[in-house]
């Protein structure tokens, strides 16, 4: 999650680097410029700050057009006047998104901080409100009343437009039924220019080319076919706020020249990129191993060895088989590069190289390595954490417990879920239990382990939690739960629940109990609860 004050830091770094090209208006000040937007719009790709990350990439796209040579700078004056305004209009975004969504978010992280012991709720965005536009209908009122199941604000204000002071957060839903597009997309068109931060999507859209691409035109982010079910909404609000805060890239550079070094460091830390130098090639595994980079960027010639000799001495240890290995070289000869990637890199930079596409080249690789880990490690259904990963985070999180600390853990199962599956389908099925995940991840804290065990069957952890605590939050999101509504395979509305077996280390016992252990008292817990009639929740203190 983006935090206001990393935001306002990159609004200054990208006033700063313009006033900077103002005064001096060289390549090199024009590079630090480009870099500082280039920072912004990968930042915010990865947030759901649509409107934000549009202005940003306009701008970035802008730059990268008159990005040239030492020749080509400075640009016209018509030119130069046209960027600052460019500028000026991001820069007024990024400060009235921070103004109006900074106490919310502070707030928010403050209340999910895991220190204090008995915060066990993780609280959902609550500037993430959802606004249905359109005619009344039993429809919007029952995903108003879904949405509130998951802690969303939700407003409904007919074709009413927001004032043109309104902060602009949150989530539009555009319910253009039976309307003619005439009256609906001037509409859109107004909203979009009243709230440029908000997320829009229109709903009951027709299956055609045109009509699609007009929306889009129009302004709107997304669209949902007349046919879309109100769990497909529901998850498509969901699945907007799901933002996690992603870590820093990291990026080992293998490099002899120090200048060479330099200049790389500087392209690649202007965009917040953690990097370590290494000069001697000869020590690249001890230091892959204490670094753990995401991605070596290596010059192809060395003195004491090559680019291609280091990259295939990485490529012999399983761990280090997927680390994307970039070369960075002046050889233009088509056959030795090719040779080199056939030997273990992943993609060749010739030199002398544009600091923008080298950054680019990393975010691309480094997403991509990523994303492989995650599809590892995660649950392809929930995105939860799956079996193994769930083991894993859970023993490293008692290990990290204190004398005195204490952890809860939890078994959750869905009750009948077989009938579920029977009675409604199993792609049905699978959206209960996307449901009861998201659930979950709302209301926990970001430190707690949330992972699919299996089936219909969830883990969960809650370090430095008491026993109460972990079992009235637990409740209330069961009680939450039974409260959904489904609609089966024929639109026939049903409900179902799950049943939570807990299993306690008190706070001031000995911390000597085994993951092995707690997992059973758990899910012995669990078969009490559903022996007791099942949709509740079995508490046990070990």
């Amino acid at each position: 999650m983006l935090t206001t004050s990393s935001l306002l830091q990159k609004e200054r770094a990208l006033q700063l680097a313009w006033i900077r090209y103002q005064a001096y208006p060289n390549f090199e000040h024009f590079v630090e410029f480009s870099l500082s937007i280039n920072n912004c719009t990968d930042t915010l790709s990865q947030q759901s700050q649509t409107g934000l990350h549009h202005a940003c990439r306009q701008l970035e796209q802008q730059a990268l057009t008159l990005f040239g040579n030492e020749n080509s700078h400075p640009i016209a004056e018509d030119i130069m006047r046209t960027l600052g305004e460019q500028v000026a209009r991001l820069s007024g975004l990024l400060r009235h998104y921070c103004a109006n969504e900074g106490e919310v978010t502070e707030e928010r992280r403050a209340r999910q901080e895991p220190d204090t012991a008995s915060s066990t709720v993780r609280i959902l965005n609550s500037a993430q409100q959802v606004f249905l536009m359109g005619e009344h209908s039993v429809r919007q009122h029952d995903l108003a009343t879904q949405l509130g199941y998951f802690g969303i604000s939700v407003c409904e204000d007919g074709w009413e437009l927001p004032a043109p002071n309104h902060s602009g957060l949150g989530v539009y839903l555009l319910d253009v039924g039976e309307q003619p597009a005439t009256r609906w997309i001037p509409i859109l068109q107004q909203l979009r220019e009243r709230v440029p931060l908000a997320h829009i999507v229109c709903l009951g859209m027709p299956n055609e080319f045109v009509a699609i691409n007009q929306v889009l035109q129009a302004g709107a982010d997304h669209c949902m076919a007349q046919n879309a079910s109100l769990q497909q909404i529901l998850s498509q609000v969901l699945a907007h706020g799901e933002i996690e805060e992603q870590e820093s890239y990291r990026v080992l550079i293998i490099e002899d020249s120090r200048t060479a070094a330099h200049v790389i460091n500087r392209a690649l830390e202007e965009r917040g990129t953690l990097t370590q130098v290494l000069y001697d090639p000869l020590q690249t595994l001890a230091v892959i191993r204490q670094f753990q980079p995401d991605l070596i960027l290596m010059d192809m010639y060395m003195p004491s060895c090559t680019g291609v000799e280091v990259a295939r001495v990485i490529r012999q240890y399983d761990e280090f088989l997927s680390i994307p290995i970039v070369y960075l070289s002046s050889e233009t000869n088509i056959g030795l590069q090719v040779e080199a990637l056939r030997l273990g890199g992943d993609q060749f930079l010739t030199k002398p190289f544009n600091p923008v596409l080298v950054n680019a080249v990393v975010k691309s690789k480094i997403d991509r390595y990523r994303a492989l880990r995650h599809s590892m490690q995660n649950d392809s259904l929930t995105d939860l954490l799956n079996h193994i990963s769930s083991q894993q985070a859970l023993a490293a999180a008692l290990e990290r417990l204190r004398d005195g600390e204490g952890m809860a853990v939890a078994m959750l199962d869905i009750d009948h879920f077989k009938r579920v599956n029977d009675t409604h389908g199993h792609p049905v099925g699978d959206q209960v239990i996307r449901s009861l995940a998201w659930l979950l991840k709302q209301r926990l804290r970001r430190s707690d382990i949330i992972g699919r065990y299996g089936g219909e069957e969830f883990v969960v952890g809650l370090a430095r939690a008491r026993a109460n605590d972990a079992e009235e939050i637990l409740d209330r999101i069961r009680n939450d739960f039974s409260r959904i509504v489904f609609y089966g395979a024929d639109n026939s509305p049903f409900r179902t629940s799950f049943s939570v077996g807990v299993a306690v280390c008190a706070e001031g016992a000995p911390m000597k109990k085994s993951l092995n252990i707690l997992l059973e008292a758990a899910d012995s817990a669990l078969y009490q609860a559903k022996r007791q009639g099942r949709n509740r929740v079995v508490l046990t203190r070990r």
